[in-house]
């Protein structure tokens, strides 16, 4: 199972699949964020039309934000790639901090320091629950399936079915009396047996004439 640092596009088109991932879940979460806010906030008798107003406001603006959010992100992330040729959590959690950093520094340096680090910490969290996660789904890929081929014990005790056995000596019995059942009716011969042949048994069929064909002359 590929880690979610090996499973993300190449740095290069990475920026661009984060931006627009981003842009289109802040629109969706803003969407119906605004939407109940706009019902809440309405009047009696107009609050769908007042919360798909209060939608239609809002919803660009937030995804806006989410996806300038996620441009840096990525734009940082890429650059850890490249300042340290390798792709680890560390790449993320430094470019959550220095994204949070960069997008408050118009506040001052205090306001900037508690983003940062709010933003690094927050990454941190969700890095750590992302290898835990592939951890246990990793494991749980590994266990041996054990599979136990067991037969159910009969009624009568035994410790498996059995089909019954068919013996040598009951065969010729079965097949004489099949012979002259069938030779009852219709009308043939019991096989006999040769007694100086070494066991060996021979059958004597009855020869009949073969019936004439009809013919059409005319008499």
């Amino acid at each position: 199972m590929g880690t979610p640092e090996t499973s993300r596009e190449p740095c290069p088109d990475r920026i661009l699949d984060d931006i627009g991932g981003a842009f289109g879940m802040g629109a969706v979460g803003g969407s119906a964020f605004h939407f109940l806010k706009g019902i809440y906030n309405s009047p009696k008798g107009e609050r769908v039309i007042g919360g798909a107003q209060a939608m239609r406001m809002n919803a660009p603006r937030v995804g806006g934000s989410f996806a300038v959010w996620g441009g840096l992100f990525s734009a940082f992330d890429c650059t850890m790639v490249y300042a340290r040729q390798k792709e680890d959590p560390w790449n993320s959690i430094v470019a959550g901090a220095a994204t949070g950093g960069f997008l408050q520094m118009r506040q001052g340096f205090g306001a900037a320091s508690r983003s940062a680090l709010f933003g690094g910490v927050l990454l941190a969290l969700i890095e750590g629950a992302g290898i835990m996660i592939n951890k246990v789904m990793s494991a749980q890929q590994n266990i041996p399936i054990m599979i136990e081929d067991q037969v159910p014990n009969m009624a009568g005790g035994g410790s498996g079915f059995e089909f019954p056995s068919r013996s040598s000596q009951s065969e010729p019995s079965s097949s004489s009396s099949s012979s002259s059942w069938f030779g009852g009716w219709f009308g043939g011969k019991k096989e006999e047996s040769n007694p100086s042949g070494g066991g060996g048994r021979t059958e004597i069929l009855e020869s009949f004439d073969s019936p004439i064909p009809p013919t059409f002359e005319f008499k």
